[in-house]
C-alpha cells in the first residue's frame, strides 16, 4: 500500500473512530443532565458514524483497479460516498433547525458546566480532525475524504453553537437574564442553515462529476496548450477532460499530417499523453485518436 493510500486511510479510520466516542459522549451526558442541544449534536454525531462508514467504504472500492465490468477504473465510488454525506448533512440540518425551533415554545433547561465541557471538548477535537483531514484530502485528491472534513466542519459549527448556547445560558442563570436562556436554540438554527448549505455544495459538486462536468477553463486551456506545443500537431479537433472521483480522464482528437507512419502517429500520441500526465500528477489516463491533415485542404 502506497503512503499516500495510508494517509488516506488512517485519517478515515480516525475520524471514524472519534465520531463513535463523541456520539457515545454525547447523548450520555445530553441524558443526564437533560441537554437537548447535545442530545441533538449527539444524534447528529449517530449519523457521521454512517458517513464515515460510507466514505471507507466507497474510498476501498475506489483503489481498486479497472477491470472487465469497469475499464475506468472505480473512481466514481468516492463520489457516490461523498454524495451520501450530503445526503446525511442535509438530514442532520434539518434534524437540528426542527429541534432548535420547538426548543424556542418550550422552557429552557438549566445549563451546566459538565455540558459545555463535553461541548468545547468537541468543537476542538472536530476543528482538529477537519484540518487534519483536508490537508490529506487535498493531498491525495480524494472526493471521500475531502467530504469527510467538509462533515467535520459542519460539527464545528454545531458544536460552537451549542458553546455559545449553552454559555449564554450560563451567563442568563447567572445574571437572571432569562432571554439568554434561548441563545442555544437560536444559534442552533443559525447552524442549521450553515450545515444545509454546506451539504447543498457538496451535493452539487457530487452530481456535477457524477454527470461527468468539464474541469475548470483554465486547466482545460492549459491542456490545449499543452498539446498544441507537441511538434507535428497541426489541429486539434477537440479535447475533453472529466473527474473521474480522485483522478480525471482527458480526451483528445488531433490532426497530423497524413504522410505520417503509423508508427510516427502513435509517437506522436506517446508525446500528447506524457506532456499532459507530467503537468498533471491526477490524469490517470489520456485518449487520443489520430485524424489525417492534408495541406492543401486546410490551405482551402
Amino acid at each position: 500500500m502506497s503512503l499516500e493510500k495510508k494517509q488516506s486511510s488512517f485519517a478515515i479510520w480516525i475520524s471514524l473512530i472519534s465520531n463513535v466516542f463523541l456520539t457515545i459522549l454525547k447523548i450520555i451526558v445530553g441524558l443526564l443532565f437533560n441537554s437537548q442541544v447535545l442530545l441533538a449534536d449527539g444524534v447528529h454525531n449517530a449519523g457521521d458514524v454512517i458517513a464515515s462508514v460510507a466514505a471507507l467504504s466507497a474510498m476501498r472500492v475506489s483503489k481498486r483497479p479497472p477491470d472487465e465490468d469497469h475499464p475506468y477504473g472505480h473512481g466514481k465510488a468516492e463520489v457516490v460516498g461523498a454524495a451520501i454525506v450530503a445526503i446525511i448533512l442535509g438530514i442532520a440540518a434539518l434534524y437540528i433547525g426542527y429541534h432548535s425551533v420547538l426548543a424556542l415554545f418550550e422552557t429552557p433547561h438549566k445549563a451546566t458546566f459538565t455540558v459545555l465541557i463535553a461541548a468545547i471538548i468537541s468543537l476542538i477535537w472536530k476543528q482538529v480532525l477537519y484540518v487534519y483531514t483536508i490537508n490529506i484530502g487535498k493531498k491525495v485528491n480524494s472526493k471521500g475524504l475531502i467530504a469527510t472534513a467538509y462533515d467535520h466542519l459542519a460539527d464545528v459549527y454545531a458544536s460552537l453553537a451549542a458553546v455559545i448556547g449553552i454559555g449564554l445560558a450560563m451567563i442568563g442563570d447567572y445574571f437572571h437574564i432569562g432571554i439568554l436562556a434561548y441563545g442555544d436554540p437560536v444559534a442552533g438554527i443559525i447552524v442549521a442553515f450553515l450545515v444545509l448549505k454546506l451539504a447543498i455544495g457538496m451535493g452539487r459538486e457530487s452530481i456535477d462529476v457524477l454527470m461527468e462536468k468539464t474541469v475548470d477553463s483554465e486547466t482545460m486551456e492549459i491542456m490545449f496548450e499543452l498539446v498544441r506545443s507537441v511538434p507535428l500537431v497541426k489541429r486539434i479537433d477537440r479535447i475533453r477532460a472529466r473527474e473521474h472521483g480522485h483522478y480525471i480522464i482527458v480526451d483528445v482528437r488531433v490532426s497530423l499530417p497524413a504522410t505520417l507512419s503509423i508508427q510516427e502517429g502513435h509517437d506522436v500520441s506517446k508525446e500528447i499523453k506524457k506532456a499532459i500526465i507530467n503537468r498533471y500528477s491526477n490524469v490517470e489516463e489520456v485518449l487520443v485518436h489520430v485524424n489525417p491533415w492534408y495541406e492543401m485542404k486546410e490551405v482551402k
